[in-house]
């Protein structure tokens, strides 16, 4: 039994057989229509941005060859319906965050974030130079998915919260939106961990259905409104050091691509993750300004809780550790990691802090 066999007949279970499967993809005098199905409402400030770049960019270097027609979440299917529908058939691409999926397989956290991980130099390291982009066929080889990094968010927020946060006793009982293994290590530390689609978290918080929630940084966070409606954020978080996005293509539509038309859809990937990281890191520093003029309390998390976080981090990877795939992945990103923050921070953490005294 190959691999897709063995996702048809476990892996998605029932899913892929309730699954509707669209038509083969539209192909009309040569050319095609893709369907990309995403993880975002339609206008979420950066995410939404990084499918629409990737989408208009492939179907632009393909001169309308391949056009790829985006469908926002709840437009198709459901922000985390995506994997399902694209493994199924039922749409041909997705764009979102992969730790969404983990339960798909906890290996995919690697290529958004996990507790305490890389910093978006490091995963660019890692996935181009290192190993991450083998790691993500080889997952894809089992799902039926050909992946690519197609965005960036830049270091996450810690989050907002209902209340100043003076210990880790204080994550007790929170009812907390934060998705992925960050989630998961948020829960070990006594929390109410809720993974809600980003269109549902301003409503939730609104109504007090969720005492605090992250979601990306200051410019997508004043965008979302978060501050009107609490003023308590904290601007560094353990959870996503540099959130990487996905845009992945089902195997089956990626192997019926011409070779040039799979090299666009790579370099479309690539180019939207460079630039949707420049794009969250231009603007967040003017937002995180104008939050702060707006009665937002900016504050950091007392040592204490930054060492319960570490604790709960390291119990939350370690409970994964016995697969085969994923032990090798965690492997590779941890000696990655290492070897890329030991010069970072010997070079241009030294310079920054020279900088610092020197220009003041």
């Amino acid at each position: 039994m190959d691999r897709r066999s063995f996702l048809r007949k476990s892996a998605l279970g029932g899913s892929a057989a309730a699954a509707t499967a669209l038509a083969a993809p539209a192909i009309a005098q040569g050319n095609r229509t893709l369907t990309l199905v995403t993880t975002w409402g339609r206008g979420l400030a950066g995410v939404h941005d990084a499918a629409q770049r990737a989408a208009d960019t492939i179907t632009a270097m393909t001169d309308g060859q391949l056009t790829i027609d985006l469908k926002a979440a709840g437009e198709l299917v459901g922000a985390f319906e995506v994997f399902d529908a694209v493994t199924s058939g039922q749409a041909d691409m997705y764009h979102g965050a992969d730790y969404y999926f983990v339960n798909q397989h906890p290996g995919y956290a690697f290529f958004t974030s996990v507790p305490f991980g890389m910093t978006p130099q490091e995963i660019s390291n890692w996935y181009y130079q290192g190993e991450g982009q083998a790691f993500h066929d080889e997952l894809g080889q089992i799902f039926g998915l050909k992946s690519f990094l197609a965005g960036n968010t830049g270091p996450q927020a810690g989050g907002w919260f209902s209340k100043e946060i003076a210990g880790p006793e204080d994550f007790q009982g929170l009812k907390f939106r934060m998705p992925g293994l960050g989630g998961e290590a948020l829960g070990k530390m006594g929390a109410s961990v809720q993974n809600l689609p980003g269109a549902e978290v301003y409503q939730a918080l609104a109504s007090g259905a969720i005492d605090g929630t992250e979601w990306i940084g200051p410019w997508a966070d004043e965008k979302a409104g978060f501050q009107e409606i609490t003023k308590f954020y904290y601007t560094a978080g353990m959870h996503e050091p540099g959130a990487a996005l996905s845009l992945a293509t089902n195997l089956d539509v990626w192997e019926s691509l011409t070779p040039a038309q799979q090299k666009v859809i790579e370099i479309a990937s690539g180019e939207a993750h460079q630039w949707n990281l420049a794009q969250f890191m231009d603007n967040n520093g003017a937002a995180l300004q104008r939050l702060q003029a707006g009665g937002v309390k900016v504050l950091e998390f007392p040592d204490s809780v930054w060492d319960a976080m570490g604790g709960a981090a390291r119990e939350t990877l370690d409970q994964y550790a016995g697969d085969d795939i994923y032990d090798r992945l965690r492997e590779s990103y941890n000696a990655s990691m290492a070897a890329s923050s030991g010069w970072i921070q010997q070079s241009e953490g030294a310079y920054r802090a020279q900088r610092d005294r020197v220009m003041g």
